[in-house]
């Protein structure tokens, strides 16, 4: 299955990327209504492991995503070892676009127990998916204009 998300951000691809490398980036773009232990400050270079948990319901999910790809200003890519998910592979797409920065999420994902998981995920998982990343574009788009109204002109 397949998930993506853009929005163009009115900031240069280097601001939109200096955001996602804050130490409180993740904390920050974790939806107020999703139950989640934020890791602490995580590097999204390759290699790097992200632990957490995720309330899912009642009950407390662990989840574990390895950094697998990473260009500065480009892009950076995270897989799912560990979690609610058959398979996660989440691409974080910083693009030019006429107005500033385009940002895209791709999602490859699967869900567990085969045909019942695909025919859950338009009710159950791609609402959510859709309601998180917009949340997540806001939150991006707040934090890299807030930061530009702060920096002196040059």
């Amino acid at each position: 299955m397949f998930f993506k998300h853009e929005s163009v951000i009115e900031a240069s691809i280097e601001e939109v990327f200096a955001f996602h490398e804050r130490p409180d980036a993740f904390a920050l773009l974790s939806p107020p209504w999703e139950a989640t232990d934020h890791p602490a400050a995580q590097q999204l270079k390759i290699g790097t492991v992200v632990k957490l948990r995720n309330r899912v319901g009642i009950v407390w999910i662990d989840i574990v995503a390895e950094h697998v790809a990473y260009e500065k200003n480009q892009r950076f890519e995270d897989v799912m070892t560990r979690g609610p998910f058959a398979k996660w592979h989440h691409k974080h797409l910083f693009l030019p676009d006429p107005k500033g920065c385009l940002l895209r999420d791709e999602i490859e994902y699967q869900l567990p127990l085969g045909v019942l998981g695909r025919l859950i995920a338009p009710l159950a998982v791609v609402p959510r998916l859709k309601r998180m990343f917009r949340y997540r574009h806001d939150v991006t788009r707040r934090e890299v204009l807030a930061a530009a109204q702060r920096s002196p002109v040059s």
